[in-house]
C-alpha cells in the first residue's frame, strides 16, 4: 500500500496566518515607498515643465518671469503704449495645458506648512493664484508677484515663491519635510516624499525652495 504525505489543515492555516502577518507588516512600507516614488517623479516632471515653459516664452515672445507685471496682460505699460505686458499666469497659460485657474476667490484647499518661515507660506485660497494643469498638477503663487528676477544689473533681487502640488486637491496636501531629526539645510534627508513642494522662481529659473524639496530633487 502506497503512503501519501501532505499537510494537515492545521499546518496550512498556521502557514497562511504567518503569511498574513508578514504581509500586514510589509505592505504599508511598500505602498508608502511606491507612492513616494510617484510623488518624486511628478515633482521633477513639474519643475522641468515650468522651466521649459518660461524658456519657450523667452524664445517666442522675448519675456521671462523678470518681465512680468501684476496687471492684466494687454494693459498699457509705463510709457502708455498698448504693449502686451505678461504676467506669471499668462506666461504659463500660453505654454502649458492649464485647465482651470483660481484667483483669490476662496476656491481650493489648504496646504499645511508649519515648518517653513512665514515668508514662504501660501494657501490655495485667499489672495493667491492657482493654476490647474491637465495632468493633475497645480502651481500656486502670490497673485501680485511680478518682476521675478535675480542678478539683473542695477536692480535688487526679487525672488518669487510658490508651491507645486503634484496631485492637486487629492490628499495628503502636505509639504515635504526632512525625515531626520535636527536636520539642517546641508544634511536634510527626505525619506518619505509627500505631494507639495515649495519652489522659488525668477528670470528663466524654477528651483526648490526648502531643504527637503532640494533633498528630494537631488536624491539626498
Amino acid at each position: 500500500m502506497t503512503k501519501r504525505f501532505g499537510f494537515t489543515l492545521a499546518e496550512v492555516l498556521i502557514t497562511l496566518g504567518i503569511i498574513g502577518v508578514v504581509a500586514a507588516m510589509t505592505m504599508p512600507t511598500l505602498m508608502n515607498s511606491t507612492q513616494g516614488a510617484q510623488y518624486k517623479a511628478a515633482y521633477k516632471k513639474a519643475l522641468s515643465a515650468l522651466g521649459q515653459a518660461v524658456t519657450l516664452n523667452v524664445a517666442l515672445d522675448d519675456s521671462s518671469f523678470a518681465d512680468t507685471d501684476a496687471g492684466t496682460a494687454g494693459s498699457a505699460d509705463a510709457a502708455g503704449t498698448n504693449k502686451d505686458i505678461p504676467t506669471i499666469g499668462s506666461i504659463l497659460n500660453a505654454r502649458m495645458n492649464v485647465v482651470k485657474v483660481t484667483k483669490g476667490d476662496g476656491v481650493g484647499y489648504t496646504i499645511t506648512d508649519a515648518s517653513l518661515p512665514s515668508a514662504t507660506k501660501l494657501s490655495q485660497a485667499g489672495t493667491n493664484t492657482t493654476l490647474f494643469f491637465n495632468d493633475g498638477i497645480t502651481f500656486t503663487f502670490v497673485a501680485g508677484d511680478k518682476g521675478c528676477s535675480s542678478g539683473l544689473a542695477g536692480t535688487a533681487d526679487n525672488i518669487c515663491k510658490g508651491y507645486i502640488d503634484v496631485n492637486g486637491a487629492k490628499g495628503p496636501n502636505k509639504v515635504v519635510s526632512c525625515s531626520n531629526a535636527n536636520a539642517t539645510a546641508e544634511n536634510c534627508v527626505a525619506e518619505n516624499p509627500t505631494d507639495v513642494y515649495p519652489v522659488k522662481f525668477y528670470n528663466q529659473t524654477v528651483l526648490p525652495n526648502s531643504p527637503a524639496a532640494r533633498a528630494v530633487l537631488y536624491g539626498k
